[in-house]
């Protein structure tokens, strides 16, 4: 059963509906900040769904999981999109640059790490196994990306990467929201949510985009492409790519490694 992160947690639990890696929000009952229409016209102006923007301290949560700066919400984007298929796999204008290079990743002392430090470990296993020109570290601080405890009405969100070529420094990971355990299942689907945010932090937007109630379910959302143009990544399939580690919704305990469109498209950029 999909899951949405746009659902309560009350609401969760009265009518035992699963939540997507992206789009359940904080046990919490929060209120809503208002969004502007000139916000509204932003996010939609940089190809991103306008549909439930939540107002967060510094900038925006759209699309579920993905953070915008403020300072973001005005800027022209000029870039491409990498297509896999007709359900495509897309990138942001900025990518991580000085390749090669090693990307240190960590969780703060607000994330139990018995339980997610596994789980991080599957997520560094996952990227390094493709011999990509990044590759993942764990360290204990001082880390180029660091997963922290999220706080606001989200399961998991990141950001992408910066104009000067590195990566998003923050995962917040609603540990709650995902839950627990030592299970080889539950360690493949929290790494799957990981390994999503940490996509969007190299610079990965979601694989249906276009339509994401491909995984989501729902009415069909095209934002169109906007600024952003567009590249196929030649001996890509042309039908729909059911398990990509970007698509916006996941099921209750379902675990995507890379398929190969994934690897296609991860070792295009990377």
């Amino acid at each position: 059963m999909r899951k949405n992160m746009r659902l309560s947690f009350a609401v969760i639990a009265l009518l035992i509906m699963a939540v997507s890696c992206q789009k359940a929000v904080a046990p919490e009952q929060e209120i809503k900040k208002e969004v502007s229409q000139d916000v509204i016209n932003s996010v939609k102006a940089l190809g991103f769904s306008s549909d439930n923007i939540i107002a967060e301290e510094g900038g925006y949560i759209v699309e579920g999981d993905i953070f915008i700066p403020t300072s973001e919400l005005k800027r022209s984007l000029n870039g491409t999109i990498l297509r896999v298929g007709e359900v495509e796999q897309y990138r942001t204008t900025n990518l991580v640059t000085r390749l090669p290079r090693t990307i240190t990743v960590a969780l703060t002392s607000r994330i139990d790490a018995a339980i997610y430090g596994p789980v991080l470990d599957e997520v560094v296993r996952r990227f390094n196994a493709e011999n990509l020109q990044i590759t993942l570290q764990r360290v204990s601080s001082g880390a180029n990306i660091t997963f922290d405890r999220a706080s606001g009405s989200y399961l998991a969100s990141a950001g992408f990467p910066t104009s000067s070529g590195d990566p998003f420094n923050s995962v917040k990971v609603n540990t709650r929201a995902i839950g627990s355990g030592t299970s080889t299942t539950f360690i493949n689907y929290a790494a799957t949510i990981f390994a999503h945010e940490l996509g969007h932090c190299i610079g990965f937007r979601h694989t249906d985009y276009m339509n994401r109630a491909y995984s989501c379910g729902g009415s069909a959302v095209n934002e169109g492409a906007s600024t952003v143009g567009a590249i196929h990544i030649p001996g890509t399939p042309t039908g729909p790519d059911p398990n990509s580690w970007m698509l916006a919704c996941i099921g209750s305990g379902v675990n995507r490694p890379f398929n190969a469109n994934d690897k296609t498209a991860l070792n295009y950029l990377y």
